[in-house]
């Protein structure tokens, strides 16, 4: 059992979840609002051995150089590699301290979002922001039965969305750091990154966080009449070719600001951002607090 358990900030576990905490910890305490800086993470740390964040901050090692007994940090959110973390994991690891975090906790719901975007987009649904009728994409309603689309980062959600893509008859194919056999058994063909541009009508990025892989010659290859969906945590481009890019007849879609990554391009008229994240869901907070608690309990068994 740990001494002191502290969440900085909120971290969205279901009610339930934060009650068994409590038997985790002779004392918890769960901070509500996001911590201003350093100062105030390490402030709100002190003496705890055990810590809890969210990815709205970043926990590193100005603060927890000031907190000595923290032996766990537990990120209630992705963990894909320590360079992507919000938290400073090769300091902690030089400390003994040990992070966790979890994955796939909201993927379902962003399987959704891309549906339904993609659904409205070559149907014409709805409306555009100035109030007119939206149009089909192509000029008249078509169905996702032959559209070809190209996942970029054939992962867990990558492979959800395709496989949702490939069940309402899309032709798919992919790329990624290999060729994975799973994905050609399902029919899914394995392309080099620029082939993957050229041939595909749709693209979808998937790649982890401060994963740039579109650059100049990328948005070349691109070219005109596509569109492109980053369901990533940041930008999977160079910014001045992708703003390029959108002044040809193209359209762009993310749910998050983070996944555009710049504010101002929210009101340019090839840009769809819904400015949510689409995998925050009643059952993501679940699947999150399942797989936070897990981690904490196996953790102290290993003590």
């Amino acid at each position: 059992m740990f001494k002191k358990l502290v969440a900085i900030e909120a971290v969205s576990l279901i009610p339930s979840a934060e009650e068994e905490l409590k038997s985790y910890a002779e004392e918890v305490i769960m901070y509500r609002d996001r911590p201003s800086g350093d100062d105030e993470i390490a402030r709100r740390i002190n003496d705890a051995d055990a810590v809890l964040l969210s990815y709205t901050s970043y926990l590193g090692a100005a603060a927890l150089e000031k907190c000595a007994k923290v032996k766990y940090i537990g990120m209630c959110n992705s963990l894909y590699s320590p360079e992507s973390a919000n938290v400073d994991i090769l300091y902690a690891e030089k400390r003994g301290i040990k992070v966790t975090g979890i994955r796939d906790y909201g993927d379902e719901g962003v399987v959704e979002y891309v549906i339904s975007e993609l659904v409205r987009c070559l149907h014409g649904f709805g409306h555009n922001a100035d109030g007119t009728k939206a149009e089909p994409w192509s000029g008249e309603a078509r169905e996702i039965t032959g559209l070809k689309v190209g996942i970029i980062g054939l992962g867990k959600l990558g492979g959800m969305i395709a496989d949702a893509l490939s069940f309402l008859g899309a032709e798919l194919s992919y790329f990624s750091r290999s060729e994975k056999s799973e994905a050609k058994s399902k029919g899914y063909r394995f392309l080099p990154l620029n082939e993957l541009l050229e041939h595909n009508e749709v693209l979808i990025s998937c790649l982890n966080k401060n994963t740039v892989l579109l650059h100049e010659e990328q948005f070349r290859h691109l070219g005109n009449n596509k569109i492109l969906f980053n369901v990533g945590l940041s930008p999977a481009w160079d910014a001045v070719p992708f703003e390029l890019w959108l002044s040809g007849n193209n359209r762009f879609y993310s749910d998050s600001n983070g996944a555009l990554g710049n504010d101002k391009l929210l009101s340019h008229p090839k840009v769809y951002c819904m400015e949510v994240s689409s995998g925050r869901t009643s059952q993501a907070f679940v699947r999150l607090s399942e797989k936070v608690l897990a981690n904490i309990r196996d953790f102290l068994k290993k003590q």
